[in-house]
């Protein structure tokens, strides 16, 4: 049951979900494209491939979502990527997240899933 003090903090909750999730995720597309903070472990992309479109979504996507720039779309086509990426790469390897390596795949769709359906929270640039 929210009291006003919990509900007072949970715009502040909110944005603080949506600015480390979208940062991280804007590291994960910063290392696949160029190599940033640490050399991607399957190599640089080749451009237009599958695995740079995703690292493109994954940059301008991050960025929105930490921003708050026009996050609940970011929010929905990078939960879009997440999906994809589960079933096309993880879920032949095997049924569990966490054996299949998926778990982030997984993790950050629901995240992104949250913050299209609810909106940014505090502190986001175009928040009415």
């Amino acid at each position: 049951m929210a009291t006003p003090f919990t509900s007072g903090l949970s715009s502040y909750a909110l944005a603080a979900l949506r600015i480390i999730a979208g940062l991280l995720f804007l590291l994960h597309g910063t290392q696949k494209l160029f190599g940033f903070p640490a050399p991607p472990p399957t190599g640089t992309p080749s451009v237009l491939s599958l695995f740079w479109i995703g690292a493109i979504i994954e940059i301008v996507g991050g960025a929105l979502i930490a921003l708050g720039f026009y996050a609940r779309i970011a929010a929905f086509f990078t939960a879009g990527e997440m999906a994809v990426a589960y079933f096309m790469f993880h879920a032949p390897r095997g049924f569990y997240p966490l054996l299949n390596g998926g778990e982030l795949s997984v993790l950050f769709c629901f995240v992104f899933l949250y913050i299209a359906a609810t909106g940014p929270g505090a502190f986001a640039i175009n928040r009415r």
